[in-house]
């Protein structure tokens, strides 16, 4: 049997917390919420309509992972690495 390798990082999260996390993280910065609703193409109605939904899940990921400034500033604020949110984006991503 092989000893146990001790890992350095956290479990990986799972989409929908690390989702509501990105959306939490928006809600406080307007500014960038405005940008993602825009790049979304929802307004506010929609957004609120489809908070939890697989799509929008998704979508936020999705946005993180395209513009580095604000994933850097996530992952600082969330305790999280930027590697860590990546792997989640390439598992619901697999062919990149």
């Amino acid at each position: 049997m092989r000893p146990a390798v001790p890992r350095s990082e956290r479990a990986e999260p799972s989409v929908a917390p690390l989702a509501g996390s990105c959306l939490g993280y928006l809600a406080e910065h307007p500014e960038e919420l405005l940008a993602f609703m825009q790049y979304a193409g929802l307004d506010p109605d929609a957004l609120r309509n489809s908070v939890g939904s697989p799509a929008l899940q998704h979508g936020l990921i999705d946005y993180f992972a395209s513009n580095e400034p604000i994933l850097l500033a996530f992952c600082a604020n969330a305790g999280l690495s930027p590697e860590q949110f990546m792997r989640v984006w390439h598992r619901l991503n697999p062919a990149g």
